[in-house]
């Protein structure tokens, strides 16, 4: 199965991403990780435009069609790119479940952009007005919606937990 975790910068992705393949033993593709891989190499700097996600679709494609679950995590900002990842998962032969992960409270949401370390040496974070400027598209078809806002991660987990379970059973 892919999992695709997308959402704004300091939504709370990579902690969700992390928690569910650490329950789960689902390989973690973040984009982040390729991204900063590419600039660290000399061939791009940042932005790097659409490099990481073409290889993080390859990446997965890949790891699913050896019978691996794969979470994509990225901010996944375009129709193009959750298109993308879906085509990968029916390349593969497998389910897709989307999860767009937000932060409904403006303040939780900045204050979380603000405080937020660096955890790929290297790799710029975007401030507050690069994410609310970002070019997200709204998503036009059915996913999950996990709201961080307020909670602790597991609590946030536990819808992402209860929906990979039932797409997993058919």
């Amino acid at each position: 199965m892919l999992i695709v975790l997308g959402g704004l910068p300091a939504t709370g992705k990579t902690t969700l991403a992390r928690l569910l393949a650490s329950r789960t033993g689902a390989i973690h593709l973040r984009v982040d990780t390729i991204e900063q891989a590419v600039v660290r190499s000399g061939l791009a700097r940042h932005p790097v435009g659409p490099v990481g996600y073409v290889v993080g679709y390859a990446l997965a494609e890949e790891q699913l069609r050896q019978g691996h679950t794969v979470i994509a995590e990225s901010v996944n900002p375009l129709a193009v790119t959750r298109d993308a990842w879906r085509d990968a998962a029916v390349r593969a032969g497998v389910p897709v479940l989307e999860v767009e992960i937000v932060c409904s409270d403006p303040d939780e949401h900045r204050r979380r952009a603000h405080s937020r370390g660096v955890d790929i040496p290297d790799l710029p974070l975007p401030g507050w007005e690069q994410i609310v400027g970002l070019d997200y598209e709204p998503w036009h078809r059915n996913r999950l919606v996990v709201d961080t806002a307020g909670q602790e991660p597991d609590a946030s987990l536990g819808p992402v937990v209860a929906a990979v379970l039932r797409a997993s059973r058919g």
